[in-house]
């Protein structure tokens, strides 16, 4: 069995996941890596975003961690070939149905954020996204011609009680451990699938978690408490599309998209899925200035949560809050190192 299985995928995926490979083998050099083809690149080669055997190879491994996929160069290959979808089906594939994405302010990088110092400081947050149903995976979805002229276009955003209480549950069980509260979010004052959300959400509560504190916020009002008081939020629990959307709001309050890293998480005993939650940025792609710390957090969570090293993840995320005391920056945080720098900084302070 492949302890962890490297996606490096397209754009900057390449660049940030080659520094996980070199802490990975800094670190842990007992662990097996593997690295196959994904999503745009994989097309161009098999003709497929996603191998049958590649997708095989992320079943069988211990933790998958994937760099990103997409680019302009694929806009115009059939839907169903594209890097997203490739995304979209690894994810399914692997039944990783809770993405959780925290987000962290490192004390030296409080400044970096476009908000104001006091807002972000301290900051610590994690985002539960449901990540295999929704809207990005509901049927019917279909562009038609219409009769008069013009087309129309349809997206289903679907949900089961299943599926809303095992992210649910997620969510819960995290809090527990940290500062029990969850705050659910969704639309349901104007959704029908935002009503069952909360409806199940609180069926859960009562009945399973109700030493943990719940609220309930519309996603909208939640996108502004983002970014008016982030540290209210302990855990926030949504859906797919709204977590989607949310997460990448957050972002921007550690200082970066380049900081964030996230797990995807299926049934206990499952690998997990671990990336960055930034693009494949292909405006800097291939200049070796990305930064490369959200591909190595990813690879911190991977230990922590797949790979039963939880000495090895603390020493890693201490490596990292070291490198950031002691000045390194990427362009993204308003520095020059470039990604191979910053990856040597975090490899000098393990």
């Amino acid at each position: 069995m492949t302890d962890l299985l490297l996606l490096p995928g397209d754009g900057i995926g390449p660049e940030v996941t080659a520094q996980v490979r070199r802490v990975a083998e800094k670190l842990t050099p007992d662990l097996s890596l593997d690295e196959r083809p994904f999503g745009g690149i994989s097309y161009d080669q098999l003709g497929t975003p996603l191998a049958d055997e590649t997708l095989a190879a992320a079943k069988a491994a211990r933790a998958v961690l994937m760099g990103a996929v997409g680019g302009p160069q694929w806009a115009a290959a059939p839907r169903d070939k594209r890097p997203e979808a490739g995304l979209l089906a690894l994810r399914a594939g692997m039944g990783v149905f809770a993405n959780l994405r925290p987000a962290l302010c490192f004390q030296p990088l409080a400044d970096a954020s476009s908000l104001k110092r006091e807002i972000v400081e301290g900051l610590d947050l994690m985002i539960v996204r449901e990540l295999t149903g929704g809207i990005y995976f509901g049927i019917p979805r279909f562009i038609e011609d219409l009769p008069g002229g013009g087309r129309r276009a349809v997206d289903t955003q679907v949900y089961t009680t299943a599926e809303i209480e095992r992210v649910a549950r997620v969510a819960f069980e995290l809090a527990r451990g940290r500062r029990n509260k969850v705050a659910s979010a969704e639309k349901s004052n104007v959704m029908d699938s935002g009503l069952l959300w909360r409806e199940v959400v609180t069926d859960l509560h009562k009945r399973d978690y109700a030493d943990v504190e719940l609220t309930h916020i519309l996603a909208d009002n939640a996108a502004m408490q983002l970014v008016r008081a982030p540290k209210q939020f302990d855990v926030l629990v949504t859906d797919n599309l709204f977590g989607d959307i949310l997460s990448d709001a957050a972002a921007q309050l550690t200082g970066s998209l380049g900081m964030l890293p996230s797990a995807a998480l299926g049934v206990a005993g499952t690998p997990g899925l671990y990336e960055p939650i930034h693009g494949s940025a292909p405006d800097i792609a291939g200049k070796g200035v990305a930064n490369p710390l959200a591909a190595i957090l990813s690879f911190e969570m991977a230990l922590r949560w797949s790979l039963d090293r939880p000495a090895e993840a603390d020493r890693l995320y201490a490596a990292v809050g070291a490198a950031l005391e002691a000045g390194a920056r990427t362009a993204d945080l308003g520095g020059s190192l470039t990604t191979v720098q910053m990856g040597d900084a975090v490899l000098a302070r393990l």
